[in-house]
Formats: structure tokens, sequence, C-alpha cells
């Protein structure tokens, strides 16, 4: 069975209409037996899949005491991430999988959702109709 989801509108550029493939993710929370759904940014270029700093909280992760600090680059230069040091329980329609995730030292950051342990685990395919396509 596969997950489909439309792209999302972005924004109009010089060049164009800009739209991004987006995919909804429920991660587990460990507060009580509660799902979090959060829209991503389908990001083949990310190694891992990495979420805004206020989604820690949100999932009862603390930065400090549940991450390791480090690092990461891209188009907008180095910046602070937060990994967390175990996998987290996540849903993309009636998949699940246990991920790495990695937090933003930000919350102006799009959520990105990465290869390892994620995207490495479907056949992921872009349309020119606007879509994304999860296939287990």
């Amino acid at each position: 069975m596969d997950v489909k989801f439309d792209y999302e509108f972005a924004s109009d550029s010089y060049f164009g209409k800009i739209f991004r493939p987006v995919a909804k993710v429920s991660f587990k929370s460990f507060i009580g037996d509660l799902w979090s759904d959060i829209w991503m940014v389908v990001d083949t270029g990310a190694d891992f899949s990495i979420l805004p700093r206020y989604v820690s909280s949100d999932l009862g992760i603390s930065l400090e005491q549940d991450c390791i600090v480090d690092a990461t680059s891209g188009v907008g230069g180095e910046q602070k991430i937060y990994l967390y040091k175990k996998r987290i329980e996540v849903k993309v329609g009636k998949f699940t999988r246990q991920v790495p995730i990695a937090f933003f030292d930000s919350d102006e950051v799009p959520p990105l959702l990465g290869r390892l342990g994620f995207l490495e685990t479907f056949d992921t395919t872009f349309f020119k109709s606007r879509k994304v396509t999860f296939t287990a």
C-alpha cells in the first residue's frame, strides 16, 4: 500500500511558483500516549531527519539531557543541532519506523525528512504531478 502526499505551495519567485514535496509524519511523544503530527519537507539531500527546536518539548525530549550537541552545515551555513541519543517511533500512513532524529537550535527552519532510517527504507517517488509517494 502506497502513501501519497501532494506538494505544498511555498512561494512565488523570479523563476516561477515553488512547490515543495511534503509528508505528514506522526512522532510518538514521551508525554502520555500522544502522537504529534508534523508536516515535513521530503529532503533527499538531508542525511537524517531534523526538526525545529520547539518540537523537542512537544515530544517530551530534553535537548540538554537526552541529546548530544553537534553541528550541521548546508546552504544556510553552519548551525548547532542536538542529536537525540535514541531512535524515536514514527508513522507515515500505516507504516511505522524507529528513526534517528536531531533538532535544530532554531524554530525558524522547516522540518526536514531525511534518508537515514526513513527515506532509505522506502521507494520514494517524486511525480511531475506534484505528488510524492512512499512504497514499502
